[in-house]
C-alpha cells in the first residue's frame, strides 16, 4: 500500500497537466508540479482558489470525484480552454524562431566557403570561421533538443538534492579559460552545506548556463560570482556580475527564447541560455528573476524553498 501512495504521488508531482487533489471540503491535499509553476499561490492545506474550481475564459476544470477508505475526495484537471489552436500557435512560433536563428550562422557559413574559393584568399583563415559557424549552429540545436527534453517531461529534473557549492565550483573551473579570453574574472563562494533540489547534472546545466551568459554579455574587465545562501528561510542560487548591465525594459524579457538585448545582438549565444535556466528552475518548484545590479550589471536569483 506505502509503495502504491508513493506511485501516487509520483504521478501527480511529474503530471505535464495542471491536476489538483482536494478533500471534501476542497483542501488542497496536491497538486502537481506543472500546477504550481501556472498558480504561484497554490499551498497544500489551504482552501483551493474559487476561481480555478468555477472555470473562465483561459482554464476549465474537469472534476472526477472519488471514494478512497471512507474518504471522498476530488481529482480536479484544470484543461487549456484554448484547447490544441493555442498549442499549435506556440508550436509554429517556436519552429519559426528556430529557423530564423539557424538561418544566420548556414548563411555565413556559406558566405565564407564562397569567398575562399575566390584567387587570394586566406583560406586557412576563412575556414576557422567556417568551423566557428559550424559549432555555433551545433550548439544551437543542442540547446534546442535539451530544451524540448525538458519540456516533455523526458529529464527528470528534481529526484533528489546536490549541495551546490562544490556543483559551481566545479562549473567555474570549467568555463575559466573562456572567461580569461573575454576578460571576466569568475568565481564561486557560499555555504557549503547547502543542497539545492536538483539532480547534480541539472544543477550543473544552470551554473553554466549562468556563468556563460555573463561570459558573453557581461564585458571586458567584469567580474562574475556565483553564490549560494538562505535568503528569508529560501534557499537562493545567485548569479551575479559588474558588467555592462541590462536596460529596465529588457529585464523582463530576459527568459525568453532567443531574446537578446540590443547590445547583445552580435553575440555568438544561442539566445536559450536563460530559457534553460528558468525551465529547469520552476520545474524545481523554484522562481527566478533578474535585476539590475548595485550601480551596474546583472543580479540573477534563482530561488527555492
Amino acid at each position: 500500500m506505502a509503495v502504491e501512495a508513493a506511485r501516487a504521488r509520483f504521478l501527480i508531482e511529474e503530471s505535464r497537466e495542471l491536476v489538483l487533489v482536494l478533500d471534501s471540503e476542497r483542501t488542497l491535499i496536491a497538486a502537481s508540479r506543472r500546477a504550481r509553476e501556472v498558480f504561484p499561490g497554490l499551498a497544500v492545506g489551504s482552501e483551493a482558489p474559487a476561481e480555478l474550481l468555477e472555470g473562465d475564459a483561459r482554464w476549465t476544470p474537469v472534476v472526477v470525484p472519488y471514494e478512497l477508505e471512507g474518504r471522498r475526495e476530488e481529482l480536479v484537471y484544470l484543461a487549456d480552454s484554448g484547447g490544441s489552436s493555442a498549442y499549435e500557435e506556440l508550436r509554429m512560433g517556436f519552429t519559426a524562431a528556430v529557423s530564423h536563428e539557424l538561418r544566420t550562422p548556414l548563411a555565413r557559413l556559406l558566405a565564407l566557403l564562397e569567398t575562399a574559393l575566390l584567387p587570394g584568399a586566406n583560406q586557412r583563415q576563412l575556414l576557422e570561421q567556417a568551423q566557428a559557424e559550424v559549432k555555433q549552429a551545433g550548439e544551437l540545436i543542442d540547446d534546442v533538443l535539451f530544451l524540448s527534453e525538458l519540456e516533455t517531461g523526458r529529464e527528470v529534473v528534481s529526484l533528489g538534492s546536490t549541495r551546490a557549492l562544490p556543483v559551481l565550483e566545479e562549473a567555474v573551473h570549467e568555463v575559466r579559460e573562456r572567461a580569461d579570453r573575454a576578460g571576466v574574472l569568475v568565481s564561486a563562494e557560499g555555504d557549503a552545506a547547502i543542497e539545492l533540489p536538483l539532480r547534480a547534472r541539472m544543477l550543473r546545466v544552470v551554473a553554466q548556463n549562468l556563468a556563460e551568459n555573463a561570459i558573453r554579455y557581461a564585458g571586458f574587465g567584469a567580474s562574475f560570482t556565483l553564490s549560494v545562501g538562505v535568503e528569508d528561510g529560501r534557499r537562493v542560487l545567485t548569479a551575479a556580475d559588474d558588467g555592462a548591465g541590462v536596460g529596465e525594459q529588457d529585464l523582463p524579457r530576459l527568459f525568453e527564447r532567443f531574446y537578446r538585448a540590443d547590445h547583445a545582438r552580435a553575440s555568438r549565444g544561442t539566445g536559450l541560455g536563460l530559457a534553460i535556466v528558468k525551465h529547469v528552475v520552476t520545474s524545481a518548484g523554484g522562481t527566478v528573476e533578474a535585476r539590475a545590479g548595485l550601480g551596474a550589471g546583472l543580479v540573477i536569483r534563482c530561488s527555492f524553498p
